[in-house]
């Protein structure tokens, strides 16, 4: 055997795309390679072993999770505090170590996940060498091995059908094709296609990082995170804190040097431990610590809940994914069908023979019945059945079956087959043009033929088709509608995520299926994918106006999920087969079927263990449960962020000492925004998604800050023309901060729930006991304000309450007009895309 120049290629259309293999001379089918060409072709081209490279390094995940810049500024403060013996004020570190935990756990998830991914799972294969057929370790195959497959085996390297007999390969979870493959001399077979009938061999074309499964696992195993509106806010709010931290830090340090006499008089004494301590809290402020922890466990409580529905969730920030999602795309298979069919409905011939309905409920009752035969029984019960006295079992490769009737009103042979296979051309064209018609309806379609002759021994076991049958009937199938499909259809539907089939069956069959569930009118037809153009606008332009496809491959799938990214559609794709990987990869949101692939479910950000797609709008709810409550609890944080920013540069600005300690700011942020921020991010709310989370989350907290930052500098300001220590003052703006921050908590919270005015009462008892409890009182070094101060305070106060009132209610009129408004738009698009459709 000698290899051809690996230079000199063909062009072999493959299911999934055109790819370029090696040109091979024909196989000598009795012997197989040498030993010596073994050697050979192992030094030129290498085996079939698969590249183990794993996704993403445990290195790099801890760098990505601990040695962050918010952990830097986290580390920095609280390593100068411990240095100072200011113990106290470090409190704020636990949040980092949190965060921190949360994260590399998350990831380290995910790495395991895809360290784990394979398409090929087979760990032997036979192989021809030396004309002896031994079993050998997959990985031991080399280019232009001879390999033996038959029924049960999985396809162990990318091949060339050498010689074929009833060779049947499932390849539905490669190409989504639903039925067996016929591969005859010539065809390409896949590695990790399954083979369920016949035997053959075949020519090894491509191995190791060349073959189709190598490719795949590779793109599969590419390291991504979850597209996150709250992420990418969260990483922007990170982002301008890190911008300002540098210049606000110096005018703070300086401004806290400058309040204890100056840089000569602080460093002469003890004096700039002081300054240290205010430049810290002034510092740590200014990050939103708690912000990033609430986040995960709003995510983190929304996928306990999805976990007791069966539902996977494998990277926190998916439960955020479809509250965002306006576009589902969706196999037929496991979604909207259960597997299998169903009787639909029998079409006779105007004059059919009788008995006919005998013998269908005998081909329904006999033990070797297929799906396909079995689901008769729903119209013609066993009680029907007329007694077969000979058989012709059916073979996927003759595609039809035979029984024979010796006594009674169905005496005869019927025939049950495919129609194109048994009827015949100028004889059957009554039955035939009915079948074309309920094709044409997406029907799945098997016709019966009768012959007068009755089959003996002999005549059964040649299994030849009788000359004088003539066409009797059709009966059309349906698949096998799951329950609640209909359901949940109109539910996405009504919440405004717009719905894609996208199949490897039929595009009449899965249009069929489609006007079952409501998704499409009774006069839409499904659009085959063979004739999807490339250009990604021209296909972008075509998926908004079609919602059924079929025939698609997997690489179309993957740029279909890229063409409607393109037009701004965020995402979701379900499936559960190594065909999906791609797609399934790409989209915003990939999910996969719990029966699925490992392939599939190895990339996907949830999985519905239960196959039930049922779960899915229970999906939808807990997303937007957590994306609507982690936007008000940015609001508090937010805000806190915005008048912390301020009150580092006003009070560096004029030289004033720092209103708070660490531990008051510490303490104030954990009853006005720390627990009642938890309690908010696990409450029910079912509010719809409306883009915009960050700018809407700052446009509340900057003027907010702003009036909180009035309130604290109006009461340094009478702490300093009235001679009030600096306790009295800090002790003076901790009232001003917890009556305006308590305000805040109040807006975000509305509308009033008793859980939320329990918070509040909460929030306002804790804040009383730090002023009544001795410890309490020491720890935070309170002391009771002078009578200027305590006026001072009354007017902020209300002031300040008023003002915060008027904006908050601002906010909420623009809040509810953007949902109006997108409401509205979607709306506009979908009439659009109605009235384009009509014409």
């Amino acid at each position: 055997m000698r290899h051809a120049d690996p230079a000199d290629t063909t062009q072999v259309a493959t299911p999934q795309a055109e790819v370029e293999v090696p040109k091979m001379q024909p196989a000598d089918l009795a012997r197989g390679m040498t030993r010596a060409e073994v050697d050979h072709s192992r030094a030129e081209f290498g085996t079939n072993e698969l590249p183990s490279a794993t996704s993403r390094s445990m290195w790099a995940i801890l760098r990505a999770n601990v040695f962050t810049l918010f952990n830097l500024i986290v580390l920095a403060c609280f390593t100068l505090l411990a240095f100072l013996g200011r113990w106290q004020d470090a409190i704020f570190g636990f949040s980092a170590i949190a965060n921190s935990i949360i994260g590399v756990w998350q990831e380290s998830s995910a790495k395991r996940q895809l360290d784990n991914l394979m398409v090929l799972h087979a760990p032997l294969a036979r192989v021809l060498r030396e004309g002896e057929v031994e079993e050998i370790a997959r990985e031991d195959l080399v280019l232009g091995d001879v390999i033996q497959v038959r029924a049960g085996d999985q396809v162990p390297a990318d091949a060339r059908v050498l010689s074929a007999a009833g060779l049947q390969v499932d390849e539905s979870l490669l190409t989504g094709e639903e039925d067996a493959v016929d591969k005859a001399t010539g065809a390409p077979l896949l590695s990790g296609a399954i083979v369920v009938a016949g035997h053959g061999a075949a020519l090894v074309v491509r191995v190791g990082a060349d073959s189709f499964a190598a490719k795949l696992t590779a793109e599969a195993k590419r390291f991504s995170l979850v597209n996150s509106e709250i992420r990418n806010g969260l990483n922007k709010v990170l982002r301008i804190v890190a911008f300002l931290l540098l210049p606000v830090m110096l005018i703070a340090v300086n401004g806290q040097m400058n309040a204890f006499g100056g840089w000569g008089v602080a460093l002469g004494n003890d004096a700039w431990r002081d300054a240290a301590v205010g430049a810290v809290a002034a510092a740590i402020a200014m990050v939103p610590l708690g912000l990033l922890l609430m986040t995960s466990v709003a995510f983190a409580a929304g996928a306990l809940k999805l976990g007791r529905r069966k539902v996977l969730v494998q990277e926190l920030h998916a439960v955020e994914g479809l509250a965002r999602v306006d576009m589902l795309c969706f196999d037929k298979t496991g979604t909207l069908t259960e597997g299998g069919v169903a009787y639909w409905d029998t079409h006779p011939t105007a004059d059919p023979q009788p008995g006919w309905d005998e013998a269908l409920a005998a081909i329904a009752a006999d033990d070797g019945a297929n799906d396909s035969a079995a689901c008769l029984a729903e119209a013609y019960p066993a009680t029907l059945a007329a007694r077969i006295s000979e058989q012709i079992p059916f073979s996927s490769q003759r595609k039809w079956s035979a029984i024979s009737v010796a006594a009674g009103t169905a005496t005869g042979t019927w025939i049950f087959g495919a129609p194109d296979i048994i009827l015949q051309r100028g004889k059957d064209d009554e039955l035939l043009e009915r079948v074309n018609e309920l094709s044409n309806e997406g029907r799945r379609v098997i016709a019966m033929c009768y012959s007068p002759t009755v089959l003996d021994a002999a005549a059964a076991k040649s299994e030849q088709l009788p000359s004088d049958r003539i066409g009797t009937l059709a009966v059309s199938l349906r698949e096998r509608i799951r329950t609640d499909a209909a359901d949940t259809v109109r539910y996405f539907r009504e919440e405004g995520v717009d719905l894609r089939v996208i199949s490897g069956d039929d595009p009449r069959t899965v249009a069929a299926v489609a006007r079952e569930v409501g998704l499409i009118e009774a006069d839409d037809d499904g659009f085959d994918a063979r004739t999807l153009p490339e250009d990604p606008e021209a296909l972008a332009e075509v998926l908004e106006h079609e919602r059924v496809f079929g025939r698609v491959t997997p690489t179309q799938k993957k740029a279909m999920v890229q063409a409607l990214q393109s037009r701004g559609h965020v995402v979701a794709m379900t499936g559960d087969g190594v065909n999906d990987v791609l797609a399934l990869k790409e989209a915003d949101l990939g999910i996969a079927m719990g029966h699925g692939s490992a392939a599939a479910r190895a990339v996907s950000r949830l999985t519905l263990l239960d196959n039930q797609f049922q779960a899915m709008p229970d999906v939808v709810r807990e997303g937007r449960q957590a994306i609507a409550n982690v936007e008000r609890v940015s609001m508090l944080y937010l805000s806190k962020t915005a008048y912390a920013i301020l009150f580092a540069v006003i009070f560096g600005a004029l030289l004033w000492q720092y209103p708070f300690l660490p531990r008051q700011m510490s303490i104030l942020d954990g009853f006005t925004i720390g627990w009642p921020a938890f309690v908010l991010a696990l409450l029910p709310n079912n509010r719809r998604y409306v883009t915009g989370f960050f700018r809407r989350a700052v446009s509340f907290a900057v003027p907010a800050g702003v009036i909180v930052a009035l309130g604290i500098v109006s009461v340094a300001i009478v702490g300093r023309l009235t001679a009030a220590t600096i306790q009295e003052q800090q002790t003076a703006a901790s009232f001003v901060l917890a009556i305006l921050g308590l305000w805040i908590l109040s807006l975000v919270c509305r509308p009033f729930a008793p859980v939320l005015i329990a918070v509040l009462i909460g929030a306002i008892t804790v804040f009383f006991l730090t002023l009544i409890v001795p410890f309490a009182r020491w720890f935070l070094e309170y002391t009771w304000p002078t009578t200027e101060l305590w006026w001072t305070i009354g007017i902020a106060g209300v002031v300040g309450v008023i003002l915060l009132e008027i904006h908050g209610r601002m906010h909420a009129r623009r809040t509810g007009r953007e949902l109006a408004d997108s409401s509205a738009r979607t709306q506009e698009r979908r009439q659009r895309i109605a009235a384009r459709r009509r014409k």
